[in-house]
Formats: structure tokens, C-alpha cells, sequence
């Protein structure tokens, strides 16, 4: 994939997180979506450590870190927040990398219409018989946070993928 393919994807993923209808319907919640990758640098004490940045080329094989954060942005306690973030396209999902303090966080395979834990993802062979669906298989990823944000409290969700 050329460069410019994938910075085409990976800007269309601050347009692709999705909140739970009732809590966007009221205005409630206000998303940010961002696409960094790690490098590394040299700190003032000189000892090498990672830092994010935004993406600003995106080869295969670059691995970026994509986070959502939102924010309540009424004047009470929302609740029924559930983040919906497809994994772009070109990119493959990196197993075990989905953080979400507070969340319970489920996986699609089937561009979101069903969810579940990775234990219960199956992919449907030709002979009929089910195999566990590779991480690099899924297709969203859903982030539901317990309970209710406070007011003007936030909250950050992401994962990692690999540039295809």
C-alpha cells in the first residue's frame, strides 16, 4: 500500500468513532479521535525512551496507536456510553493492545453487526467446522464504560494496529 493510501486511512478514522446513540443524542459526550505512532528519542538526562506523536507517514509495517477520548460535556452524569471504532482498512488489529480503563471491551468479525470476547469469536470454515478468529480478523472493537461519566470527568480508549 503506498503512503499515501494509508495516511488516506488513517485520517478517515477521526470521522469512524461511533457513541451510543443516547448519549450523542443528547450532546452530552464530545469525542477526539488521534493516530500516533512511538518513536524514540533521547531525554534530557540522555536515556532513550518512547514518545508518541502524531503520524505523519505510515508505511507498512508502522505500527499506530489510535485513541479516543471522551469527554461529558453537559451538566449531569451520562450514562449508556458505548464507543464503536472499526479497525481501518489496511491495517491489521495487534491482539492484546485494546486499553480502556472502566470499559468492558468486545470484538466484531463481522463489521459490528455481532460482538463478543475474543474466546468467542469463530470463523466458519468451508467444511462447516470453527476455528478462534485471529486478531488480525476483526473488524471493530467496542469499548462500553461502566456506570456514568461525571460531569466534565473524560475518559481515553484505543488499540494498536500494523500497517498492511
Amino acid at each position: 500500500m503506498s503512503t499515501q493510501k494509508a495516511l488516506i486511512a488513517l485520517c478517515a478514522f477521526t470521522l469512524l468513532a461511533f457513541i451510543h446513540p443516547a448519549a450523542h443524542a443528547a450532546n452530552a459526550v464530545e469525542l477526539k479521535s488521534m493516530a500516533e505512532v512511538e518513536v524514540e528519542v533521547v531525554n534530557s538526562k540522555g536515556k532513550k525512551e518512547l514518545k508518541r506523536q502524531p503520524v505523519e507517514k505510515a508505511v507498512p509495517g508502522t505500527e499506530v496507536i489510535y485513541t479516543t477520548t471522551f469527554k461529558n460535556i453537559s451538566d449531569k452524569p451520562v450514562g449508556n456510553i458505548a464507543l464503536n471504532n472499526p479497525v481501518p482498512a489496511n491495517t491489521a488489529y495487534k491482539g492484546g493492545s485494546a486499553f480502556g480503563p472502566n470499559t468492558d471491551i468486545t470484538y466484531s468479525i463481522d463489521g459490528g453487526k455481532t460482538w463478543g470476547t475474543p474466546d468467542k469469536l469463530k470463523v466458519k470454515l468451508p467444511d462447516g467446522k470453527e476455528r478462534p478468529a485471529l486478531p488480525s480478523e476483526y473488524t471493530h472493537i467496542r469499548w462500553v464504560y461502566k456506570g456514568e461519566l461525571g460531569v466534565g470527568k473524560s475518559g481515553d480508549v484505543g488499540f494498536r494496529v500494523v500497517i498492511q
